[in-house]
């Protein structure tokens, strides 16, 4: 693992590659900042809009790409939600609790910095402790064998399911559905037909690409249409002429900083839970552990630093399950599992050993995010303040667009479209009925691989399957076992986070 590191900096910074990865990482934080200050507009969306865009690039050049929408789009959440109190995305809805005071204070500007500040610091020590753990952990995976790896893929599908925001008896019926479309096609092991109702573009299965474009970005769009295209404020915003974030202010937020850090680094490990739990835990986090908590939600700095540290530090350690055994932890990275798939690089435990200088310097490439991210931030912060007032009659068509061409593009298949409306309307019904779509996503990601591992245990394990994992394969007999403790405990521990995140939107809005 060590020789890969050191061999990813020859395909960094030869070749030519460094300028070329450089320039489309700062295009990704571009969108993404642009995406996230718009209310209704999600990161989500726009990764799922622009992955088809991924393809047409090099590994190197492409995923780096998607990784500077996925860091720009969560900071750019963080603008219209300290500007004018309308999160641009979910993981910056406890940011709306001080941002807002801050700036009927003249304080925005100062409030802008502290976000961005604290969200590059925390980001790229996630990515660095992710860097530390994936080649230890890649070892380890590296020594699973297929009933190993059945054992922990059900695991895993089990606590995504059990962990994901709404109820459980939703996310089991996802889970269900989703199992059920990844069987449409063949059987990996004996190439069988089933389930094609004699439909020819079946008989390949259900292509990922309008699926994830489809439930991630249709419905966002049919519920923006739902509401009256209309600016998202009217206020005349001007970041040049307030005050900055002086050095002394920024030392003082240093604890919270750091304490946030290790809650989202530490919540990014855990399947399912993602940015929006992690910034209210380090939202509560830092308003019990200061000494003047009734400050926080009247415009306090520390009220910025906790959530957007928070949020921004779960981005790298997603990555470290998604790499080293295939399984996303959240729809994003199950959105960075698609774009590995078509450029070849298949996320499991044989990735590290075949690929591992590309995983190196596609890591790499997200530190060197984290510094454009903080300059780019940094000097189009007053330009992108003023996103929050486009309206969206312009945006809605381009984004309608994209969704389709960036459906066809991949395959060159017509069918594709009609995957793609499909999946479209049951996003959009599924939302309107409060289904978390995570689940399906996941099961439908992770069924072939758990099938055919399954398979080849049923093979390995000849007639007495059950003898064959008591005695020669006892890890994976002891992962079964475990799996309801394992699985409830996170549930309970996810319940809990989630508890913190509702105890305190309410608190806050009756204190409003």
């Amino acid at each position: 693992m060590l020789e890969s590191f050191f061999n990813s900096f020859p395909l960094l910074l030869g070749s030519g590659n460094f300028l070329t990865i450089i320039s489309v990482i700062a295009l990704g934080l571009l969108i993404g900042l642009f995406v996230g200050a718009l209310p209704g507009l999600t990161t989500l969306m726009a990764m799922a809009i622009v992955l088809p865009i991924s393809f047409f690039m090099d590994p190197l050049v492409g995923i780096p790409f998607l990784i500077g929408v996925y860091k720009g789009g969560i900071f750019g959440g963080s603008i219209p939600a300290i500007l004018v109190s309308l999160p641009g995305t979910g993981a910056s809805v406890a940011t709306t609790f001080d941002g807002p005071p801050l700036t009927k204070m003249g304080k925005g500007r100062k409030a802008l910095e502290t976000a961005l500040f604290s969200s590059v610091i925390a980001d790229f020590s996630s990515d660095i402790v992710t860097i530390l753990l994936i080649g230890p952990i890649a070892l380890v995976a590296l020594l699973i064998g297929p009933p190993e790896l059945a054992a922990i893929l059900f695991l895993s599908i089990l606590i995504i399911s059990s962990t994901s925001s709404g109820s459980v008896g939703k996310n089991m019926i996802m889970l269900a559905a989703g199992l059920f479309i990844a069987m449409i096609g063949q059987d990996p092991i004996a190439a069988l037909s089933r389930f094609t109702f004699d439909v020819f573009e079946l008989r390949a299965g259900v292509p990922l690409l309008p699926m994830l474009i489809g439930l991630f970005a249709v419905p966002e769009i049919l519920i923006n249409i739902e509401t009256k295209a209309k600016e998202f404020v009217k206020t005349k915003l001007n970041l040049k002429k307030e005050e900055k974030l002086t050095w002394e202010e920024f030392l003082k937020l240093r604890k919270t900083i750091l304490r946030s850090t290790v809650i989202g680094t530490t919540i990014g490990m855990i399947p399912g839970v993602g940015q929006v739990v992690a910034a209210f835990v380090g939202y509560a986090a830092a308003k019990n552990s200061s000494k003047t908590p009734e400050k926080f939600g009247k415009g306090e700095l520390e009220g910025i630093a906790a959530p957007e540290a928070a949020n921004n530090a779960v981005n790298g350690p997603t990555l470290v399950p998604l790499l080293t055994l295939g399984i996303p932890g959240d729809n994003i990275t199950a959105i960075l599992l698609g774009a590995f798939i078509a450029h070849g690089l298949r996320p499991g435990p044989e990735l590290m050993s075949e690929q591992g200088s590309i995983v190196f310097a596609i890591l790499l490439c997200m530190l060197i995010a984290n510094i454009l991210f903080l300059i780019l931030g940094y000097f189009t912060m007053p330009l992108f303040s003023k996103v929050v007032t486009i309206k969206k009659s312009y945006l809605i068509p381009l984004t309608i667009i994209f969704a389709f061409a960036g459906s066809f593009v991949f395959r060159h298949n017509p069918a594709d479209l009609y995957f793609l409306l499909f999946f479209g309307i049951f996003g959009y019904i599924l939302k309107k009925l409060q289904f978390d779509v995570t689940p399906l996503v996941m099961a439908f990601i992770l069924a072939p691989s758990l099938e055919y591992a399954f398979g080849q245990t049923l093979s390995l394990g000849d007639d007495n399957v059950l003898m064959y994992l008591l005695s020669e394969r006892p890890i994976a007999a002891l992962i079964i076992v475990s799996t309801p403790v394992i699985t409830w405990k996170l549930f309970q521990r996810s319940k809990k986070l989630r508890d913190v995140a509702t105890s305190l939107t309410s608190s806050q809005v009756k204190s409003s």
